[in-house]
């Protein structure tokens, strides 16, 4: 690989600005100071380092998000403020995008990748990631409600009504729940208990797969995650895990702070 593209792929530098930095003399392939933009590397082999900092080859990049509320998933936009948005200037690598959505009123767990296979994993109907959403509610979780769920209740769909997949969900308080959801309808949750009766008044993602968010990262931040981690997204956990994990991390406080 060129030097100029290794660095224009494994930093948010433009092929140009990188050709500038190599032929100042900024960078070093094994300790030896190269000059020259299209001199050839061993990606993963060979050490690098631009200004004396190694710059360490990934082949995708896992950026674990935590979403804040009135923020949208999209990689872009005129008038909103994006969740690409969020990321430093020197994270904002060219291909990353979000695996799939999260509504702009929900806060919580969104990965952010520029690994094209493992977001087709999560969104493929196959093998969509089970997603799992901690629910404050105006009324009290009922069995009713945990039972419509785990038929799969239905959401109206233009002129037509819909069943939605079967949903797992569990009270961890009177007011809070958590459901597990497989599916991605537009405000799915929000719009389930509306059709059981009850209204979602904050509503926070805490996990994907076997990945929860982490209690101390505040939202609007974000973690760089490994391949291995991300591919953990994939997996299903079961629904006693999350909700005891909720009630030890997430219960209380994320309520008083408005998350």
């Amino acid at each position: 690989m060129r030097l100029d593209r290794f660095f224009s792929e494994q930093t948010a530098l433009s092929r140009k600005e990188a050709a500038a930095l190599i032929r100042s003399g900024a960078v070093t392939v094994n300790g030896v100071q190269l000059r020259k933009p299209d001199a050839a590397i061993q990606p993963g082999t060979d050490a690098v380092t631009l200004r004396g900092k190694p710059v360490v080859y990934q082949k995708f990049r896992y950026i674990l998000l935590h979403k804040p509320t009135g923020v949208i998933t999209a990689s872009r936009d005129k008038s909103q403020k994006t969740v690409l948005d969020l990321l430093r200037p020197e994270d904002r690598f060219a291909g990353l995008t979000p695996a799939g959505r999260l509504d702009k009123d929900t806060s919580g767990l969104l990965l952010i990748t520029d690994d094209g296979q493992l977001t087709h994993k999560m969104l493929s109907p196959k093998s969509h990631a089970p997603k799992y959403y901690l629910a404050a509610l105006r009324d009290p979780f009922t069995k009713q409600i945990q039972s419509a769920f785990r038929d799969g209740i239905l959401l109206r769909e233009g002129d037509t009504e819909e069943p939605c997949l079967p949903a797992e969900s569990e009270a961890i308080a009177e007011r809070l729940a958590v459901v597990e959801l497989h599916e991605g309808k537009y405000h799915q949750v929000r719009r389930m208990f509306a059709a059981a009766g009850n209204f979602v008044e904050q509503l926070l993602r805490i996990q994907i797969g076997c990945v929860p968010l982490p209690p101390d990262l505040p939202a609007g931040s974000y973690l760089h995650i490994l391949d291995k981690d991300a591919n953990n997204m994939l997996m299903k956990s079961h629904i006693s895990e999350v909700c005891e994990f909720a009630r030890c991390y997430y219960s209380s406080y994320w309520i008083k702070s408005g998350k």
